[in-house]
C-alpha cells in the first residue's frame, strides 16, 4: 500500500511537470505574440480544429522524433548521447523534495503530499540543480565544435556565479524559519505576523526574494541570461544536436522554468498555504494543492514576461551583476537578517 502511494505521487508529479513544461512551449509563442501584437502559432490542426495553436507542441514532438539523430565527426558518441539525458534527469529529480500539499488523511492514514520528505530538502534541490549543468558542459565538449564548447564554458561559469548568490540569498529564509525541510518551511509560512500578516518569505525576506528570483532565472539559462545559448552569437552548447536529443535540451529549459516557479512559490510565497485557511480535511487539502498549482502557473507566466521584455546581457554585464552586485547584497542580507532576529528575540 505504501509503495503504491509513493508510485502514485511520482506519477502525478511527473505528469504535471512534463505536461506544464510542454504547454509552456505554446505559452511562450502565444504570450510573445500577444506582447508583439501578432497572432502567433495557430496552423497545426487536427480534423480542422486548431484550438488556438495548442496542437503545435504535438507537432513539434512529432517533428523531433522523426528527424535524423546526428553525431558530429570527431565527437564523443557516448557523452554526446548521455548529455541531454543528464540535463533532463537531474532537473526532474529536483521535484522530489518540493511539497505540493499538506498532510492528507484518508481512512486514518497520513499521506504527505511530497515525494521525498527530506530534512535537508533545500540542499538536495541545490545538488540536483548543480548536477544538471554537467549535461550542458558535456554536450559542449563532446560535440567537437568550438562554438558548442564556448557555450558549455559559459554555462559552467554562469552556474558558479549565480548559484553562490542563490545559496547565500536563501540563508535568510533558513535563519527565519530555522529549517532546511521545505515542508516545514511552508508550514511556518502559515503563521501570522502581528496577528494578521501571513509570514510568507516575501514578507520576511523581500531582498532575498528579489535576489533569488534573479539567480534562479540565470540558472534556467533563458533571456536575459541565455549566454550559454546566445542564438545570435554562438548558437550554443546544442549546436551539433538534432532530433529528440535536441528536444530533451529544449524540454529541460521549460522543466527548469517550472522548477524555478515551484521554488519561488515554496520559499517565498507560502507554497500550498492559503492565508487564514488551516486544516487537513480533503476539501482544504485539494484547495491547497490548487493554490500551489496556480502560484506555480503565475510564476511561469511571469518568467515568460521577463523573457520577452528584457534584452540579453553582455557577458561582462552578466559577471559584474553576479559578483559585484548580487553577491555583496546577499551577504549584507544575512547580516541584516541576523541583526533583526537578535533584536526581535
Amino acid at each position: 500500500m505504501d509503495l503504491a502511494i509513493e508510485v502514485i505521487k511520482v506519477v502525478v508529479v511527473l505528469f504535471g511537470v512534463l505536461n506544464l513544461a510542454g504547454l509552456l512551449t505554446w505559452v511562450e509563442r502565444k504570450q510573445s505574440a500577444v506582447m508583439q501584437d501578432r497572432i502567433g502559432a495557430n496552423r497545426a490542426s487536427i480534423l480542422g480544429i486548431r484550438a488556438f495553436g495548442l496542437f503545435h507542441p504535438l507537432a513539434d514532438a512529432a517533428k523531433l522524433i522523426l528527424k535524423e539523430d546526428f553525431i558530429p565527426e570527431g565527437g564523443n558518441k557516448v557523452l554526446h548521447t548521455l548529455a541531454p539525458f543528464a540535463s533532463l534527469f537531474f532537473a526532474l529529480l529536483a521535484f522530489a523534495a518540493i511539497p505540493f500539499g499538506n498532510i492528507l488523511i484518508l481512512d486514518g492514514k497520513e499521506i504527505n503530499l511530497q515525494i521525498a520528505n527530506l530534512n535537508v530538502g533545500i540542499l538536495y534541490i541545490f545538488a540536483m540543480m548543480s548536477m544538471g549543468v554537467y549535461g550542458v558542459v558535456l554536450a559542449g565538449w563532446s560535440s567537437n565544435n568550438k562554438y558548442s564548447l564556448l557555450g558549455g564554458l559559459r554555462a559552467s561559469s554562469q552556474m558558479i556565479s549565480y548559484e553562490i548568490t542563490m545559496g547565500v540569498s536563501i540563508m535568510g529564509i533558513i535563519m527565519v524559519y530555522n529549517s532546511l525541510d521545505l515542508q516545514e518551511i511552508v508550514r511556518r509560512q502559515g503563521e501570522l505576523l502581528w496577528g494578521f500578516i501571513p509570514k510568507w518569505g516575501v514578507i520576511t525576506q523581500p531582498l532575498a526574494c528579489l535576489l533569488f528570483m534573479t539567480a534562479i532565472i540565470a540558472e534556467t539559462k533563458r533571456i536575459p541570461f541565455d549566454l550559454p545559448e546566445g542564438e545570435s552569437e554562438i548558437i550554443g552548447y546544442f549546436t551539433e544536436y538534432s532530433g529528440m536529443k535536441f528536444g530533451m535540451f529544449f524540454m529541460t529549459d521549460f522543466v527548469e522554468t517550472v522548477l524555478a516557479a515551484a521554488l519561488m512559490t515554496t520559499l517565498f510565497f507560502g507554497g500550498w498555504q492559503i492565508p487564514y485557511v488551516h486544516g487537513n480535511s480533503l476539501t482544504i487539502v485539494i484547495l491547497q494543492v490548487l493554490a500551489f498549482t496556480l502560484k506555480v502557473i503565475f510564476f511561469c507566466w511571469f518568467f515568460m514576461l521577463i523573457r520577452w521584455t528584457l534584452p540579453r546581457f553582455r557577458y561582462d554585464q552578466l559577471m559584474r551583476l553576479g559578483w559585484k552586485m548580487m553577491l555583496p547584497l546577499s551577504l549584507a542580507n544575512i547580516f541584516v537578517t541576523g541583526l533583526v532576529i537578535l533584536l526581535w528575540n
